[in-house]
């Protein structure tokens, strides 16, 4: 089953730096990213179903930022459909901050929980995107830090569980699972997982483009 969207309703993105993509320096507040895509696209296909697009992502928030800000930047909006992509900033690299720490599977997928209960109560379509994590080649920078593959697979044992909540928060709710980490890494296996995310977290154009892609295939 696809989620129907109707004229007139509003469609929030939300979540961190690969949903933000610069959206305050937007002239439409979506940025430059996936959100951007999926709206122009639609309006593409669908002239006759007016949809108003927001997108209230904000760069390095993890699961509890979002909880802190949820009420006043989506629930006031009273979103028809909810699209969240969150957990990247959870997963273990931050632990190269010396006041990070890592964040227990148990406490995300509570946190996570707890923002969308209250969505499904109101009655609003949910979109959960998979956190994901490319394969990419040699060393890359992580925010100050210059991180080889031994850390990438420290990364990737922290957040496969992490993953899967996801998985299963969408089975609870009945939302819609855009499984992102399984096909970044289906394309990877043909395409150099730098085409899709120079550092194998943010979104190249191209990565950003399939993103919207699979986003499109989940609605009518």
């Amino acid at each position: 089953m696809t989620i129907t969207i109707r004229p007139g309703s509003t469609v929030m993105f939300t979540g961190d730096s690969i949903t933000d993509c610069q959206r305050l320096e937007s002239e439409d507040g979506l940025g430059f990213g996936y959100p951007l895509r999926v709206a122009g696209e639609w309006g593409l296909r669908h002239p006759d179903r007016p949809v108003t697009w927001l997108n209230s992502g904000i760069a390095g928030h993890k699961v509890s930022d979002l909880e802190a800000r949820w009420p006043t930047d989506v629930l006031d909006a009273r979103p028809d459909v909810v699209s969240i992509l969150v957990g990247v900033n959870d997963m273990g690299w931050h632990t190269l901050d010396p006041e990070g720490r890592v964040i227990p599977v148990e406490e995300f997928a509570a946190g996570y929980d707890r923002l969308l209960a209250p969505l499904a109560g109101a009655g609003a379509e949910l979109i959960l995107i998979e956190p994901f994590l490319l394969p990419v080649h040699g060393v890359v920078e992580a925010g100050a830090a210059r991180v080889g593959v031994e850390e990438r697979k420290e990364w990737r044992a922290d957040l496969d569980p992490k993953i899967q909540a996801v998985r299963d928060l969408a089975d609870t709710y009945g939302a819609q699972l855009l499984a992102a980490d399984r096909m970044f890494a289906e394309r990877a296996a043909t395409t150099a997982p730098e085409h899709w995310a120079e550092d194998g977290v943010h979104p190249t154009p191209a990565g950003h483009a399939a993103l919207a892609a699979a986003w499109l295939r989940l609605v009518d």
